[in-house]
């Protein structure tokens, strides 16, 4: 355990834009990382996604690590931060006759170790307890944090509304989770989850959930609990039910989900119902607005200092909002989602900040989501108002290869010549056809999705990636689901 003061931007890596040009900007392989001792160089994007050369994709993770180091953060006199205790962070404000916790981890263990760190600044009671919003690596530990007596828990009014409607659709959802997260991924092929550090121990996971006692209403509240004044603020993004917490006094935000080092989750591959993008831009720049002196993310390190903690949820409100600025002007433009996902990039100026990294969430997701969210599934070409059948469509594509052994051919060549993408997509024509070889079909898709997995710095596409080949080699996954 150890106590860390952090200043500005200090406690994220630097980094700074590859530059490329002519074949560099094509080929993942072309991007090599400069040696600088205090940078660890960011991406080019390429076609809108998140792929570089191995080394550099692994370079980067690592770098990432330091984010969820396991440490107590004190970031004020009284404000502690727990991180790397599990996913999310837990934090403990200590007033005059108690403490107050702010998020309590995902699990009663994990909240316990956390807890039992936190007591070497306050062995005071627990007051209170404060739901940022309803995920559960946030709430899953609260009964860890209880003692003699119950204390006030409070959360935002509609709390529990994170899942919404898609909690239909919880089977699938639960199995894409797994893959999103790498949670099955073996020892060697992990990295992390992006915000958080990979392996972390689950099997108590939400056993600890506390229902809260206190809704604070959309208006937002203010209250003193133990001596602190504490102000709460309804804050749309992540989740419908989530909030910030301000403290008047040490000049404190806790940020919850809406704010962390990685361009933001805008969409969940695992599956979510439409986060509105434009309201989670909107939140941040609230809090923005507060010129906070320390911010205290969901996950990662908290950021200090008020120039550095107040330009760095300005910039990430407006890269949010440019992106979706971006994409309405080019849906408006008859763009179609795939198009605008390779056409929409970060502005220039905020490309090489730290905390908008894509680790976590992506661009092109992010892009894909709001069309959807805007317009539906249907992106307006006529092409695709009522397209073939897998099957047919896979048949069809064989006659205008020559054949399904000339199909074969060029699903294999593609695999060498390292274009993982086409030979992933070929495979997929090449297993529904019934004069095909639906085993080599497979093991071209195995091969193409690591390799794709190795050139990803983006933790969720990289552990989806190989958390499914892995699931294909294994046989949990059967035709036609591959």
């Amino acid at each position: 355990m150890k106590t860390t003061f952090t200043s500005g931007l200090a406690i994220a890596t630097a980094f700074t834009l590859l530059t490329a040009s002519g074949s560099a900007a094509d080929s993942p392989a072309a991007l090599l990382p400069s040696s600088h001792a205090a940078h660890v160089h960011a991406p080019v994007s390429i076609s809108g996604g998140t792929q570089v050369a191995p080394s550099v994709a692994l370079d980067l993770l690592h770098a990432q690590d330091q984010q969820f180091e396991r440490q107590i953060v004190q970031v004020a006199p009284n404000v502690f931060t727990a991180v790397g205790y599990h996913g999310a962070n837990t934090s403990m404000i200590v007033g005059t006759d108690g403490v107050i916790i702010v998020d309590t981890l995902m699990v009663p263990t994990a909240a316990a170790t956390a807890l039992q760190a936190l007591r070497a600044y306050s062995d005071k009671p627990v007051k209170a307890i404060i739901y940022t919003h309803s995920h559960g690596d946030h709430i899953g530990g609260a009964s860890a944090f209880v003692g003699d007596e119950m204390p006030a828990i409070y959360a935002m009014e509609g709390f529990g509304s994170a899942e919404g409607v898609t909690e239909m659709v919880g089977p699938i959802k639960a199995k894409r989770n797994v893959r999103q997260f790498g949670r099955n991924l073996p020892l060697a092929e992990q990295t992390n989850r992006g915000v958080a550090p990979a392996g972390t121990v689950d099997r108590d996971g939400g056993k600890g959930i506390l229902p809260p006692t206190v809704l604070v209403p959309h208006r937002g509240d203010r209250t003193v609990i133990a001596g602190v004044e504490l102000e709460f603020h309804y804050a749309p993004g992540e989740t419908d039910d989530a909030m910030f917490i301000w403290l008047p006094r040490e000049k404190v935000l806790f940020a919850g989900d809406n704010f962390y080092s990685s361009f933001p989750n805008l969409y969940a591959i695992r599956g979510t119902a439409y986060r509105n993008v434009l309201n989670w831009s909107e939140s941040v720049a609230r809090m923005a607005t507060f010129k906070p002196h320390h911010v205290v993310p969901g996950h990662t390190l908290p950021i200090h200092g008020q120039e550095a903690a107040t330009t760095a949820l300005e910039n990430y409100s407006a890269a949010i909002r440019s992106v979706y600025d971006q994409t309405v002007e080019g849906l408006n433009a008859g763009k179609s989602p795939d198009q605008l996902a390779h056409d929409v990039t970060l502005p220039a100026h905020l490309k090489d900040k730290p905390y908008l990294i894509e680790y976590y969430g992506t661009v092109s997701n992010a892009v894909r989501a709001i069309s959807v969210g805007l317009l539906g599934w249907f992106d307006g070409n006529p092409t695709t108002l009522n397209p073939l059948e897998p099957a047919i469509a896979a048949q069809k594509i064989a006659r205008l290869a020559g054949g399904t052994r000339n199909l074969t051919t060029q699903m294999e060549a593609a695999l060498q010549q390292g274009d993982y993408q086409w030979a992933l997509e070929l495979s997929d024509h090449v297993k529904w056809l019934t004069d095909g070889d639906p085993t080599r079909a497979r093991e071209i898709k195995i091969e193409a999705l690591r390799g794709l997995g190795a050139l990803e710095y983006n933790a969720p596409n990289r552990n989806y990636y190989l958390s499914y080949a892995n699931e294909l080699e294994s046989g949990q996954l059967r035709d036609p689901w591959f």
